[in-house]
């Protein structure tokens, strides 16, 4: 291993590592890192024949060399969520996020009271304007107060509002900081509301609902494009007489229009409908979430909270005391890859594709991140063979 200096930062190679690719798994590639006014891009994916002798190396020592993970879903961990509107709360978030791989995140917030979503929402602009350790954070998910009461799951059912009742023009104002939005597309003023939030660059998102196909299709036309966390809180297949009328889950496996969330913890869905979303679905529209609530990190056992709601850590899950819902993952993103390979049998760059490159597709950072390519910034990961980050860089800067 080289130890380099500020002389020899400009550019580097990681050598020693098996290189994964949007396509395939390469061995014998280094990753070139050139840094240029402290930000780092990768500058060359070569052989080592092909590297100049002089040029320093960094031994990745055999490991996995992914791309930074990119969590559009999480809400908390440690015992902290981010509907706290506090520096240690967001501290503690993003740095166990970054010990995990993940270099860009939303800060995903549950469903309160109005007041208190936008004062979450002016902490998080001021904290996205400021230089802090941890995890980077990429904007606002906000799993929203607009959802159906019967599909509610774990949110908290009396912070729920109807998306005409005027409480989306609060929201709006934070437009700059709030990238996804969570809808039931059923609900009335949803359409109305989907096509003000997609003017405004805002990514609406279908869930906790029980939409049939007709109303995800409208909800379409006005500029619907993602699904959360599929096969949790959402609509299926009803008969109206002879008729079977399809509901979101079954328009989100078909849809090439959508984007879809799967939470691959192995709690939240059996490996038989991880497997189906898969088939159906493909690598490039499917994407892995952690849905992570305060209860990650925390023992078995353990109580935890979002707002005024308390759950459970169970049988490595979050839970309602009640058991009649579970509560969010315990488990982050970086745990969620040999899930997906191991469990569900998905190539591992596929598995990678769909924490990395998809994710920032959709929040349209795929030309910055997301991949090891030529010209992209150099957020990657070092991971043992257990998924375990044994080194993350962000910007060519190792950070963890």
């Amino acid at each position: 291993m080289v130890h380099m200096t500020k002389e020899t930062q400009s550019t580097f190679a990681l050598v020693n590592g098996r290189v994964v690719l949007p396509d395939r798994i390469a061995d014998g590639l280094a990753v070139v890192i050139e840094i240029h006014n402290s930000v780092g891009k990768i500058g060359a994916l070569l052989s080592y024949d092909q590297l100049p002798p002089n040029l320093p190396r960094f031994d990745a020592g055999g490991r996995w060399i992914i791309p930074g993970l990119i969590d559009v879903h999480t809400h908390g961990a440690l015992g902290y969520t981010f509907n706290e509107p506090t520096e240690l709360a967001f501290s503690t978030i993003l740095e166990e996020n970054l010990r995990r791989g993940v270099t860009g995140l939303l800060a995903t917030v549950g469903a309160a009271p109005l007041a208190d979503m936008n004062e979450i929402f002016s902490f998080a602009r001021r904290w996205m304007t400021e230089t802090h350790s941890g995890t980077p954070l990429l904007g606002v998910h906000l799993e929203s107060p607009y959802t159906n009461p019967a599909q509610a799951g774990a949110l908290d059912r009396s912070s729920l509002r109807l998306p005409l009742d005027g409480s989306a023009d609060s929201l709006l104002e934070y437009a700059d900081v709030l990238r996804i939005l969570v809808l039931a597309p059923e609900l009335p003023g949803a359409a109305e509301l989907t096509a003000r939030l997609t003017e405004r660059g805002v990514i609406v998102a279908a869930g906790h609902s029980m939409a049939k196909e007709q109303d995800v299709l409208a909800a379409m036309q006005s500029g619907l494009r993602h699904v959360t966390h599929l096969f949790s809180a959402m609509s299926t297949t009803v008969r109206e007489g002879p008729w079977r009328k399809p509901g979101l889950l079954e328009t989100a496996l078909v849809n090439p229009g959508l984007t879809v969330e799967m939470i691959a913890d192995n709690r939240h869905l059996p490996p038989t409908l991880m497997k189906l979303a898969y088939n159906a679905i493909g690598p490039d529209r499917l994407m892995a979430v952690s849905d992570a609530l305060s209860g990650a990190g925390l023992p078995e056992g353990a109580h935890f909270r979002m707002g005024s709601m308390e759950y459970e850590v169970a049988d490595g899950v979050g839970m309602m005391f009640d058991r009649s819902a579970f509560a969010g993952s315990t488990t982050l993103l970086n745990q969620m890859i040999p899930v997906l390979t191991d469990v569900v049998g998905i190539p591992l760059w596929e598995a990678v594709r769909m924490v990395s490159l998809n994710p920032a597709r959709l929040l349209q950072l795929d030309s910055r991140k997301g991949s090891l390519e030529v010209g992209k910034d150099a957020d990657l990961v070092l991971f043992n063979p257990d998924f375990t980050a044994w080194r993350t860089m962000i910007a060519g800067q190792w950070v963890h």
